[in-house]
């Protein structure tokens, strides 16, 4: 994958992926996604991040035929600590983050939303969480900010995805746009955030992640415990393996 990083005179920085054809992350994309966050959190010109993604989809999760290349639980644990330094950065980032979504997000994908502060999608977008039928768990801690409970519950059973449309009756997402006025859509809050007083508008931000409900860092550690349990039995390896094999479609 590819994740560029582009900053405007106006202080609003997009960060954009690209892995064709359906934007599955590998271990180091996780990494170098973190990386660059973790450089705009230092960028005092900085006012607003618009995070997005080309091709057909925002996020397809991460890579399973990278995690099954080798014997061992090398890239299983090595996606488990970059998924979670990367949502914890992106969340920490000292100024608002805005997820334009284009297409599918699913597993790893809803870990991203989850952790930005404004969602603005395309009418193509739906999200999802395939991760029991890839024996595992995950971001559901991220879903639970964008679903109510029994929802949440749903979908994590049923593998079911929801469309950008229901998301945004919830008011979960911001904007619904077509998927050509989507980054446009998305800057365009952006700005309107930009011409804020900056020291207030950062301010907010800490505030914000002060009285979050939401422990995400806490609850997706917790998830991501019983994944490692459930890779230990064996039903992670049996469930990667037969998706590479194509016995099993796990996208929706």
């Amino acid at each position: 994958m590819s994740v560029e990083l582009e900053i405007g005179t106006d202080g609003i920085a997009v960060v954009t992926m690209s892995n064709p054809p359906v934007n599955a992350i590998t271990v180091g994309d996780t990494w170098s996604l973190r990386d660059i966050f973790a450089d705009l959190s230092t960028n005092p010109e900085i006012r607003a991040v618009v995070l997005t993604a080309e091709g057909k989809g925002f996020n397809a999760g991460i890579d399973i035929k990278e995690m099954q290349s080798t014997e061992g639980f090398e890239f299983l644990l090595g996606s488990g600590a970059a998924c979670f330094a990367a949502f914890d950065q992106i969340y920490r980032t000292p100024v608002p983050v805005i997820a334009a979504v284009n297409g599918f997000a699913m597993g790893l994908g809803v870990g991203i939303v989850g952790s930005c502060d404004i969602v603005i999608a395309s009418t193509k977008a739906r999200f999802a969480l395939p991760e029991v039928d890839n024996g595992a768990l995950g971001c559901a801690s991220h879903l639970a900010k964008l679903v109510p409970p029994m929802k949440l519950r749903q979908m994590v059973f049923t593998c079911e995805p929801i469309s950008a449309q229901q998301l945004h009756e919830w008011g979960t997402v911001y904007k619904l746009t077509e998927p050509e006025d989507l980054l446009e859509t998305a800057l365009e809050t952006a700005r309107q955030i930009a011409r804020k007083q900056q020291r207030v508008v950062r301010a907010a931000k800490v505030a914000l992640n002060e009285i979050d409900i939401y422990e995400l860092e806490k609850n997706y550690r917790l998830e991501q415990g019983h994944t490692y349990e459930l890779n230990l039995h064996g039903d992670g390896p049996q469930a990667r393996d037969a998706f590479v094999k194509g016995d099993r479609i796990v996208t929706r």
